[in-house]
């Protein structure tokens, strides 16, 4: 196809689009999709260590439809400042911007929020440890061939382009794989397991009394009763029910660049103030609709709960939560207000989230001491009505008759399996019945639902370390 071709299918495309959904949205797409790629482009490079060629390749190729725009796309990656811009076709410029321990944060124009790293303590962790420091290889056959094959791509895309698995068993690690350039240590873009961190934080503080599960969420924005918003509860934001007019976060592709929940994450400084901001598609309570806005939402009400400023936000995250478990290679990336992006924004190392997979496995518990509230991991994972998918509070679950937990049963996962995830491949499953946290992190498409290998390597796994238990006589 010729450049001029290129072009006009280029124009064709966010034309149409305006047709379609209204020019005020089309001309948001060009935004969205710089602020998209330049947000992962500076995290990979300057947190994880990445090429950016191999972070713009592996994502985007992940994504449907993106083909249509990113050939137009030009990214400069500055290693001396530490930014990345992006253009598409010499428009919709996005920045992003690494601070160190901070990760990255785009920069809107109006300068970004400085923020304080907070000091560590160098808190001893209360989880036992899971792991020595050098690599664990399968401890049976059954485990190397389930590793294999989920490293194994398939001869026609979609292709899996697995990063990372960890099984742990009982607490430790039974088995674990990494890419190329990826290690014990490497930090992870975790993409929407993050929302089961931020589900982790607000339980921490219903534990400590500073946050109700049921009435009102204390949003200064909804305070006014006569407000239909004044009724939104956290349950509510936990379980995606509340109703805010965002769109939907379920699909990463080119569609969802004309999501507003889109524009609120790749165009707006204060995401959590925009989301705020939004009227009501549906009554709290009355239907699920799962986007990011929810979470955001959660986000600015833990920062007002433990002090308001940035720096409050990363030293609870640390003293209650990382620091116990061990998370040691963990970077929480704040938007530009200096709020923490707790939709999709945290890396960590794939033994990390193993780690905060583990404290939902022993019930809230590490090291004898309770992080989250009792019975609040039996909460997280109860389903919530009407979400297809198979989401309960902060989780998706098994539970409950949902086309997705049935989908996933009958392709082998166990009916009480629940777990955090993020979009294009990334899990932390937790099967309680089999004692087993599944780490698996990649760049996958999001479709067909086999596309990145969970299916078998859960499937693999429960069988393999059932049939160690057998030989070696546990029960």
């Amino acid at each position: 196809m010729t450049r001029r071709r290129k072009i006009i299918l280029l124009i064709t495309t966010i034309a149409c689009a305006g047709l379609a959904l209204g020019a005020a949205r089309a001309r948001d797409v060009p935004k969205v999709a710089t602020g998209f790629v330049a947000d992962i482009l500076c995290a990979e490079t300057f947190v994880s260590g990445f090429d950016p060629r191999r972070t713009f390749t592996e994502t985007t190729d992940a994504m449907p439809g993106t083909g249509l725009i990113t050939w137009a796309m030009n990214y400069q990656v500055d290693r001396v400042r530490k930014d990345v811009t992006v253009t598409l076709f010499g428009i919709g410029r996005s920045h992003a911007v690494y601070r160190e321990g901070l990760g990255c944060t785009l920069e809107h124009g109006a300068g970004i929020v400085d923020v304080e790293l907070p000091p560590d303590d160098k808190q001893p962790a209360l989880l036992p440890e899971i792991a020595g420091p050098s690599i664990v290889p399968p401890q049976s056959e059954g485990l190397a061939v389930a590793i294999d094959r989920a490293f194994t791509e398939p001869a026609q895309p979609p292709y899996r382009r697995t990063r990372a698995v960890v099984v742990m068993k009982n607490g430790r690690i039974i088995a674990e794989r990494y890419a190329d350039g990826v290690g014990p240590e490497t930090p992870l873009l975790g993409f929407s397991m993050t929302k089961s961190v931020t589900s982790a934080l607000t339980g921490i503080l219903v534990r400590q009394g500073m946050l109700k599960l049921d009435g009102p969420a204390p949003v200064a924005a909804w305070k006014n009763p006569e407000d239909p918003r004044h009724a939104i509860t956290v349950d509510q934001l936990l379980r995606h029910t509340a109703g805010l007019a965002l769109g939907s976060s379920l699909q990463a592709s080119l569609g969802s660049a004309f999501e507003p929940v889109n524009r609120m994450k790749f165009m707006e400084a204060d995401m959590a103030a925009y989301a705020e901001s939004m009227p009501l598609a549906s009554a709290p309570g009355a239907a699920w609709n799962y986007h990011d806005g929810n979470t955001l939402i959660l986000s600015q009400l833990i920062r007002n709960a433990v002090g308001g400023n940035p720096a409050d936000v990363l030293a609870f995250a640390r003293r209650e939560l990382f620091a116990p478990l061990g998370m040691r290679h963990v970077t929480l990336q704040l938007d530009g207000a200096g709020t923490a992006e707790g939709s999709s924004e945290m890396l960590a190392s794939a033994r990390d989230w193993a780690r905060f997979g583990q404290l939902y496995l022993n019930d809230g518990v590490a090291g004898g001491r309770r992080i989250l509230p009792e019975g609040w991991v039996s909460y997280s994972a109860s389903a919530t009505p009407n979400a297809w998918v198979g989401i309960g509070a902060g989780f998706w679950t098994n539970q409950g008759d949902s086309f997705g937990a049935t989908y996933r049963i009958e392709h082998g996962w166990p009916r009480d399996a629940f777990f955090a995830k993020g979009t294009i491949g990334q899990y932390t499953i937790v099967i309680p019945s089999e004692r087993l946290v599944i780490v698996r992190l990649g760049r996958s498409p999001n479709w067909p639902p086999d596309a990145d290998g969970v299916f078998d390597l859960v499937r693999d796994v429960v069988a393999a370390t059932r049939e160690k238990g057998k030989v070696a006589g546990v029960n």
